[in-house]
């Protein structure tokens, strides 16, 4: 097939209630899919009796969202896949503009629509937003939002342009390609993987873009919470992870030692404020951390030893918190 619309679920009935009418409304012929990861609130029964068009995949246990749509997509044949969050509402012609780019550009990998909040359709949402780039030291941010700054969508991101990684909550990939690099690393388990997989595809020189006439809207944090310390770990444990695996030889240490002393800085913000369960949680991401690349040899896939663009030569924790810079064009000066 053309294209096969994924979501990967797990115990998420009410999100698939309110957000698949819509994917199914505009996907036209393309596949539908769900991946589930051993729901128990009757998610699989409700799919089948609904839309028994929708193919369904059934993993053994919750294998996360990582190992999750591994194992999801070794079973699904198609040109491209479009990882979908399961609390996205899809638009009219949401497919297309992305799809005929793609077509066109046998180097283009990936890519990611508009991504806009459900909750206040005008404004841009968390998750992906006008699409994905890093700075120096490995922090992402968007266009559209920075940290908790979310700008409000009146037209400014309508383009198309290159990205440094595309939103896992809508994501448009080839299908050879994603396997070619053996899809996410299960390591991240969640969080972050997206853009460790994007990354693994620039440094073999594919293209990443964003293509703001498709546009979708995320209700955003349906699995984890925003102030989850489950969610917290893994960032904190995921980032180094990203870096470590993908940062050239010659800024690898010097690059985390200093994002080492930043998560020091973070852990002791919390321990003034008495949060010691987000001190444990970042002394706890250090030591996985630690223990993930001893005891094992972690593949670094920046073969070229070359920096992969656009990566902003700042540091977005100075210019948000010591100059105020709030938004993607601000960050730029």
């Amino acid at each position: 097939m053309k294209l096969a619309i994924v979501i990967l679920n797990w115990n998420g009935l009410h999100h698939l209630q309110t957000f698949l009418p819509s994917v199914v409304a505009h996907s036209g012929a393309h596949g539908i899919f769900v991946v589930d990861n051993a729901s128990t609130d009757g998610s699989v029964s409700w799919i089948k009796q609904q839309y028994p068009m929708i193919g369904v995949v059934e993993n053994p246990e919750n294998e996360g969202f990582c190992r999750g749509y591994n194992l999801g997509l070794s079973q699904i044949e198609s040109e491209y896949y479009v990882l979908l969050n399961s609390d996205v509402e899809v638009s009219a012609g949401w497919t297309e503009p992305i799809l005929n780019l793609m077509d066109q550009d046998k180097a283009l990998a990936a890519c990611q629509p508009k991504i806009l909040s459900f909750t206040a359709k005008n404004s841009f949402e968390y998750a992906g937003a006008g699409g994905g780039f890093i700075d120096w030291l490995g922090y992402p941010f968007c266009r559209g939002r920075v940290f908790d700054t979310l700008e409000e969508d009146q037209g400014q991101y309508d383009d198309v342009t290159d990205l440094f990684w595309a939103s896992g909550a809508c994501l448009f990939i080839r299908a050879s390609a994603f396997h070619e690099l053996g899809g996410f690393d299960e390591a991240f388990f969640a969080h972050m993987e997206e853009i460790d997989l994007c990354w693994r595809l620039k440094n073999k020189g594919a293209q990443i873009k964003y293509v703001g006439t498709s546009t979708v809207y995320h209700l955003g944090g349906g699995t984890l919470q925003k102030a989850s310390p489950f969610k917290s770990y893994l960032n904190f444990r995921n980032g180094l992870f990203l870096l470590y695996k993908n940062l050239p030889q010659k800024r690898l240490f010097s690059t985390l030692f200093i994002r080492l002393f930043l998560d020091g800085i973070a852990a002791f913000r919390h321990f003034v404020k008495l949060e010691f369960e987000f001190v444990w949680v970042i002394l706890k991401a250090h030591l996985h951390f630690y223990s993930y690349i001893a005891k094992k040899k972690v593949l670094r896939d920046n073969l070229k030893g070359k920096e992969t663009k656009p990566i902003l030569y700042k540091s977005i924790v100075w210019e948000y918190f010591a100059k105020g810079r709030k938004t993607y064009k601000e960050l730029w000066v």
